[in-house]
Formats: C-alpha cells, sequence, structure tokens
C-alpha cells in the first residue's frame, strides 16, 4: 500500500473503532447486561404464565429442557405447553414422560401443530399453534395469562429464570424481555465462533439501546423472551410477523414501534444445550439469516464486507504498513478492537488468547453471510430442519 492510500485506510479503521467503542451504547461491556448480577426486587403479585416451547425433532433435549421448566420456583400460577412441530423422533413422547418423571402431567401440555399455512416460517407457527392451545386450558382452569415465556426446546433454564424475567417485567412495567442464554463453547470451533457472535450480536442489537425508549433499535434473544399478553394483542398477535426469520427481533421491533417498553440481557445460569461440532454447523446457523439482515439486498452485502474488511482485516494489515503513521493508527485499532473483544472472551471463561482470533472469526462470519445470499438466490435461503423459509428471489 502507498502511504496515502494506507494512511487513509488507518483513518477508517480508527474512526470505526473510536465509535464502535465509545458511541455503540457500551455494547462490549457485557458486564452492564448480565442479569445474573442484577437484583430485580419481588412484585406485589406475580401473574399468570404460560411457557410455549416449539419443538421440531428435539428428541435428544427436550426432556431436560421440559424438567427445567416444570422445577421453576415460580411463585404464581405456571403451565407449559410444548408444541411437537411434525417431529420424526418421537419428541412429543419424550417430552411427556418427562412431565410424568417431574409430577408435572397436570402443569404441562403436550400438542400437535397444524400444518404449516402459506406465509408462515415454522417456529412462529409453532408458537402460534402453543398460544391457541394453551387459550383452551385458561378456558378450562378458568385462568388467563398476563404473560407468555418463549423458550427454546433446547435450553436447560435455572430453577429461578422465570421469577427473574417477571420480576424485571413488573417493575420495570417491560412489555417484552429476553436472555441470551449462554451458548456452550466447548469444542474448537465454538471456542473461535460462539463468543464472537455474541460480541457481533451485541454489537447489532446494543442492550443500552433496545431499552432505551427514544432508540429506534428493539432486539431480542428468542431462546429466553417474555412478553405480556397485552403487547401480543396491541401488535395484532404472531400473524403480524408470521413470515419473519429472525422472529425475536421482529416481535421486540414490533412491540417497541407500539410504545412498548424492552429489555434484554445475557445470562450463564440458563444454558443451550445444542453442540457444534464442527465448522459448517455454525457456519449454516450464521447462514441462515445473514442474508435477511441485510434486507437481502445486494448493495448491503458488498456495504457489508466493505465494513467488515474496515473494521477487523485492515487494522491487522496495518501493522505491516510501510508508512509509521498508518502502523500507528493500525496498532491504535488492534488496540481497541482486542479491549473490546476481551469482556466477552473472559465471560465465557477462556483464556484471553483467543480475543487474538477475532479477526480470523470475522472472515468466517463473511464467508457464512456471502453463503447466506447464494443460497437466497438459489431459493434456498432460511434453511432450518428441512424447510426453506426465506422468500423467493426475485
Amino acid at each position: 500500500m502507498t502511504f496515502s492510500f494506507s494512511a487513509a485506510v488507518g483513518l477508517l479503521s480508527a474512526a470505526i473503532w473510536i465509535y464502535l467503542f465509545f458511541f455503540r451504547g457500551a455494547f462490549w461491556r457485557i458486564h452492564l447486561f448480565d442479569d445474573d448480577q442484577a437484583q430485580s426486587p419481588a412484585p406485589s403479585r406475580f401473574p399468570v404464565v404460560v411457557a410455549v416451547v416449539p419443538a421440531r425433532n428435539e428428541a435428544a433435549t427436550i426432556a431436560i429442557t421440559v424438567a427445567a421448566l416444570l422445577k421453576q420456583d415460580y411463585p404464581g400460577p405456571f403451565h407449559v405447553v410444548v408444541v411437537d412441530d411434525h417431529s420424526e423422533d418421537g419428541t412429543a413422547d419424550v417430552a411427556q414422560r418427562a412431565a410424568a418423571e417431574n409430577r408435572g402431567e397436570a402443569r404441562l401440555a403436550v400438542c400437535s401443530a397444524e400444518p404449516l399455512p402459506s406465509g408462515w416460517t415454522g417456529k412462529l407457527w409453532a408458537l402460534n399453534e402453543g398460544i391457541r392451545n394453551a387459550s383452551h386450558d385458561e378456558q378450562a382452569r378458568k385462568e388467563t395469562a398476563e404473560f407468555y415465556w418463549f423458550t427454546d426446546a433446547d435450553v436447560q433454564h435455572a430453577p429461578d429464570t422465570l421469577r427473574r424475567l417477571v420480576s424485571r417485567a413488573q417493575i420495570g412495567r417491560l412489555d417484552l424481555t429476553s436472555l441470551m442464554v449462554l451458548l456452550r463453547a466447548r469444542t474448537f470451533p465454538e471456542k473461535l465462533l460462539i463468543p464472537a457472535f455474541v460480541y457481533f450480536f451485541l454489537q447489532l442489537y446494543p442492550p443500552r439501546w433496545i431499552a432505551n425508549p427514544n432508540s429506534r433499535t428493539a432486539g431480542a434473544a428468542g431462546g429466553c423472551l417474555l412478553i405480556r399478553r397485552a403487547a401480543m394483542l396491541r401488535i395484532g398477535g404472531l400473524a403480524a410477523i408470521r413470515d419473519a426469520l429472525i422472529d425475536d427481533c421482529a416481535l421486540a421491533r414490533a412491540v417497541k414501534t407500539s410504545g412498548g417498553r424492552l429489555s434484554m440481557g445475557v445470562t450463564r445460569a440458563s444454558v443451550s444445550l445444542r453442540d457444534y461440532q464442527t465448522f459448517s454447523e455454525i457456519r449454516d446457523m450464521i447462514a441462515r439469516t445473514a442474508f435477511t439482515q441485510l434486507r437481502y439486498s445486494a448493495p448491503l452485502l458488498l456495504l457489508t464486507i466493505v465494513g467488515l474488511f474496515l473494521t477487523y482485516l485492515a487494522p491487522v494489515a496495518l501493522l505491516l504498513a510501510p508508512s509509521t503513521p498508518a502502523r500507528i493508527l493500525g496498532i491504535f485499532s488492534c488496540f481497541l478492537a482486542l479491549t473490546s473483544f476481551l469482556p466477552t472472551i473472559q465471560y465465557y471463561g477462556l483464556s484471553p488468547g483467543w480475543a487474538l482470533l477475532l479477526p480470523a472469526a470475522a472472515v468466517f462470519y463473511v464467508q457464512a453471510t456471502v453463503l447466506s445470499a447464494v443460497r437466497f438466490w438459489l431459493g434456498r435461503g432460511g434453511q432450518w430442519k428441512g424447510r426453506a423459509q426465506a422468500p423467493s428471489s426475485p
């Protein structure tokens, strides 16, 4: 690189990192959003809550999930609906056995989802079916849920998770609150890519901005999401976002646009049971929605690639630049990058040396994003559990 070009790249990279580090809602200071450290006083009452668990071929994990739900120390009325989304591995039977083993048959219902209608994504349809079946149970029990707790079928919740969620929602008068559960980081691919996934997600959706009613940013973590029934009715139910692939953030956006209040945090007390043994498994998880995040736009894809290069790769390249100013700018950007990523690495209990691999993780995410676009253009976008759910490419 010539001096002028390398210096220009260095200035751009430094400007990006000054913005991210100082003006992006302190997204990287993960301890600020750690719900495990928060103290939420108990509300005056604990209302009726119904947990809705969409499950498609989750026989390997659903028993642990159901057991954890039935062991919640929630003081108010609480029921669980597991929606069997056309599973082929006996998910429903495993869920029912888990309820019997934990003496929770009276508090758990297992229902089968109707065939997926046109225009709906699979998970949202399963959640909608769960709400519909919960309403039938409410009529029988003569009690109406004030909150729905949407939780994935591969998450093991701590016993106090629901109590903490409801306390936060009631005291803070929140319409939607969610927690990003701890994703596993045991294998080499997970250690390299999962902390980066959390870091990038918080960068896109800074929790401070989500909680700010004056900010347009709306986000949520769908694996553990509590929503007020009144807010659901106000937005027109899940039908209002029925075709959303990034369903959690779409739901949060609809609630916030309607005047609702949000919060999002992180927790290590509730953990994901899903393993990612290979790079391709994580790649496919990212590729499912990456191009959706870019609104299926080729120009935005190009801008994203350029932006990721300037943010994560250029600072490293500048360390070898022939000009001193460019190298100084590269060192400055690398310092801010590593300093901002280190809290997430520490949150996962990994060695600080893993922070040095952030540029490599960024390259992987670029490749997965490009793959997401290619699959969309080939008519195979939004693939998840045998379904291609993204809209057709024009």
